[in-house]
């Protein structure tokens, strides 16, 4: 999914960047997304706001150069995200309750 011109600039209003900058920081998005949804499970940041929180803090930390930091940083995040798509895949198929 590419990144709507509404996400970019909830981005960058939320980072105050000016409008000089949009092609680098829809890359960063991009990438962001898509790390993202390989660690985390198919969400859609359209819809899901705390995946969309992550993406914009991931992309944060690409941005001031300190990518490095962000999996320690918001590992707990990464993991809540991942176990809910998984129980969510597993409730779908009907092979448990997945009640918590």
């Amino acid at each position: 999914m590419a990144i709507t011109d509404e996400i970019l600039q909830e981005f960058k209003d939320r980072m105050h960047l000016s409008d000089e900058e949009d092609d680098n920081l829809r890359r960063i998005l991009s990438a962001s997304n898509k790390a993202l949804k390989r660690m985390c499970g198919d969400y859609d940041i359209l819809i899901d706001e705390e995946f969309k929180e992550l993406v914009f803090e991931r992309s944060r930390y690409v941005y001031n150069d300190a990518l490095e930091y962000f999996n320690d940083n918001f590992l707990s995040s990464i993991n809540n995200l991942n176990i809910a798509k998984a129980l969510e895949e597993i409730t779908v198929e009907g092979d448990v309750d997945a009640t918590i």
